[in-house]
């Protein structure tokens, strides 16, 4: 293996031949199996293995239950015309409960192999993981895979099987078109004659392009002749797969110098024209060190293993290094490249490479790491939310403190369970994105950390938000009553929500420099003023400074902030998190003395005047609700629309193809427990269903007045508090 780690690095020190690359599709595509057949074709796995082996999936209940959990990292060399790439190669989930890893790989890669199935075409999760690319700055191509069931169990012709590509390509590139940016839309177009279509079997370990056929003189023909002939074992060495794909990815994907000049103004926030700036816009492996955390292992022998992309800077064993959002200078232990589940320690790594770091301790994804304090970049947004959430306990109260520090590990492998330890009720809660999510993290915890634990049954998050515009400004005041703040609440408009669900206004604190953000708002619809006038943004809703002339005001802005983020995230009605709430702040009273005006004095001002103002402004509960694709043979339709119905939920559309039905409706997320086993006997255990998209709408009015008792009494919160009349 020391003769491949060398060719690594001697590649590693020329960017333009690195190829940082994701694989991304839609659940049991094929996407392990076409990195197995990658890492065969670079020699690191054994051929008859491969596809097999499944050399990626290295958890054991990845290997159970057949599904990619983790991302994982390889670095492997290819060889184009004599002249060697070092593609490093990201294996990411398709399943939509482990979507976030999806989110957080495309952090480190610049380009993606999407992935569909030519029976299937585009589904659900295709469309997510575009999303996600396409947010990221991240250059997709096309491999359509599975190309012989067309030929064998669908039997088309060649012009069939024509007609099927068009339609998934034309399909592909509709959405690229909507989803990227306007001036990426048109640029990254897949297109066949180019070759950035591939179209092949993973299984069967085939592929072919547009370019590869003209060079080798091969044609569609000849692949269904050799179905026929049942010679099509010798197309894996006429059209051997990892040559195709890999051939593509070079000539089609950027390497990390192009990619940096167009991805870093997208994710990094700081001053471009600053040595940091222009670093890393360069890729510059002598300028200083930035390096973005995407994933934290924890291995037993080595400890926190830190994953991610290099992006300025070169890395050596045993430098001082600091974390921007831990606040912690440490020294980086080890450095590590990747091959499969094996790492390989190296004693340095310029930029541009994805690579592993140990010693980071408390580093979570998302981190910044440099030499010293910087800005870090933009924080990992998820397309979907957790809105599950189990409260845990232990067996044995002895492991109490094992369980601690196993959920914090938890919360670092998967960041998106987010873990919360209540101090007050002493209660441990996880959240996640569904049944399914969360059931695998409790296995982990009881199998893979050895802690016995006891769930309690899933509870929904909700979302509170006002109907109207409240009356009039409230006043809260603060406890030694010199210091009064009035703000009003309104409704958050439709364009702003729907650009902040689309990324197109970043979350967090605005200053006054951010020209981007004010730029965003003014385009959702807001005039100049307003849009300058903005403080912070934070889950959909959003705090403007409306006052004029205050003194001492931005001695206290700080603090109006954080208690903004504090009820937004805890409202009024059942401490549920706020969003589409919009709140302006009057006026302000402040005492001359700064003395007078600390935060004991400010926050309690500030969270009353807030929630006091959401009180009069006619405050209710939205509950998540999840658009489902469900898959069933044709004669279960009946049973699918009546266990739809039962769950509260609504048909939106039922599609025949052949002898498969394909339905979709929304559910409730309150309703859908127990659903994929409710599914299962409904359909003979040959239904299945796919996330599509996931909205928070209103709750019923009959339901409002009973979830929000059950919130309260739940949380130990006073039924009877002024806050619990909702008036």
């Amino acid at each position: 293996m020391a003769k491949m780690v060398d060719r690594v690095k001697s590649i590693m020190s020329k960017p333009e031949q690195i190829r940082n690359i994701a694989i991304a599709a839609h659940i049991d595509h094929g996407k392990t199996t076409l990195s197995d057949n990658l890492l065969a074709g670079a020699g690191m796995m054994s051929e008859e293995l491969a596809g097999k082996a499944l050399q990626l999936d290295f958890h054991e209940d990845e290997q159970q239950r057949g599904i990619t959990i983790d991302t994982a990292a390889v670095n492997m060399v290819h060889d184009v015309e004599g002249k060697e790439f070092l593609i490093n190669l990201l294996d990411t989930p398709g399943h939509v409960d482990f979507g976030g890893d999806v989110t957080r790989a495309m952090r480190a890669v610049d380009g993606v192999v999407v992935l569909i199935d030519a029976v299937e075409g585009v589904m659900p999760q295709t469309e997510t993981v575009l999303r996600q690319a396409l947010k990221e700055r991240v250059k997709p191509i096309l491999f359509i895979n599975k190309v012989d069931r067309l030929i064998r169990e669908l039997k088309l012709t060649p012009e069939k099987m024509q007609e099927r590509f068009v339609k998934s390509i034309t399909h592909v590139n509709k959405l690229i078109m909507d989803i990227a940016e306007k001036e990426y839309g048109s640029k990254w177009q897949v297109n066949v004659n180019d070759g950035s279509v591939c179209f092949g079997s993973a299984f069967h370990k085939w592929a072919l392009s547009m370019d590869y056929m003209k060079k080798k003189n091969i044609t569609f023909k000849d692949i269904i002749d050799a179905y026929e002939k049942d010679t099509w074992k010798e197309l894996g060495k006429n059209a051997p797969l990892h040559r195709v794909v890999l051939n593509a990815v070079v000539k089609h994907l950027p390497n990390p110098v192009t990619a940096q000049k167009y991805r870093i103004p997208k994710i990094w926030h700081g001053d471009i024209g600053s040595p940091l700036g222009k670093s890393l816009i360069n890729c510059d492996p002598k300028g200083p060190l930035m390096f973005v955390v995407t994933k934290v292992v924890v291995d037993p022998q080595a400890g926190e293993i830190s994953a991610g992309r290099l992006f300025s800077g070169t890395l050596h064993k045993g430098d001082p290094i600091y974390l921007n959002l831990g606040k912690a200078n440490l020294r980086a232990q080890q450095v590590y490249i990747y091959n499969g589940a094996k790492r390989e320690v190296v004693d340095d790594v310029p930029a541009g490479n994805i690579i592993g770091i140990g010693g980071l301790k408390n580093a979570y994804p998302g981190e910044t790491v440099s030499n010293e304090p910087c800005e870090p970049f933009e924080a990992i947004k998820h397309i979907f939310e957790p809105v599950v959430t189990k409260s845990i306990e232990v067996k044995n109260p002895a492991d109490l403190p094992k369980l601690i520090d196993v959920l914090m590990q938890v919360g670092k492998e998967d960041p998106s369970i987010v873990i919360e330890i209540n101090q007050e009720t002493g209660e441990y809660l996880m959240h996640g994105m569904g049944e399914l999510h969360l059931e695998v993290i409790e296995n982990r915890i009881r199998k893979d950390k050895g802690v016995d634990i006891k769930t309690s049954p899933p509870i929904v998050v909700y979302r509170e938000t006002i109907r109207k515009e409240s009356p009039e400004s409230v006043e809260g005041k603060s406890p030694n009553k010199h210091n009064k703040v009035y703000t009003h609440v309104e409704v958050l408009e439709d364009e702003v929500s729907q650009a902040l669900k689309e990324g197109k206004i970043r979350e967090g604190r605005i200053k006054k420099k951010d020209k981007d953000v004010w730029e965003a708002f003014i385009e959702a619809g807001y005039d100049a003023k307003t849009a300058r006038d903005v403080r912070c943004v934070i889950k959909g809703n959003v705090l403007i400074d409306g006052t004029r002339g205050i003194v001492h005001i931005g001695e206290v802005m700080e603090m109006i902030i954080d208690m903004f983020e504090d009820v937004m995230k805890a409202g009024p009605i059942a401490r549920e998190p706020c969003f589409k709430v919009k709140i302006v702040i009057d006026d302000l009273k402040l005492h001359e003395d700064a003395i007078h005006r600390g935060p004991a004095q400010m926050y309690p001002a500030v969270r009353d005047s807030i929630r006091g103002g959401m009180m009069i402004a006619d405050p209710l509960l939205f509950e998540p609700v999840q658009t489902l694709q469900f898959e069933a043979p044709v004669e279960y339709m009946g049973e699918i629309s009546k266990l739809i119905n039962n769950k509260r939920g609504q048909l939106l559309d039922m599609q025949q193809e052949g002898e498969m039905i394909t339905v979709k409706g929304k559910l409730p997320v309150g309703e859908m427990f127990g659903l994929a086993s409710d599914l299962r006997s409904a359909t003979g255990g040959r239904g299945n269903f796919y996330l599509v998209d996931q909205n928070f709408e209103k709750l019923p009015e009959d339901l409002q007045e009973k979830i929000k008792r059950q919130i309260r009494t739940r949380k130990g919160i006073d039924l009877d508090a002024e806050v619990a009349k909702g008036k």
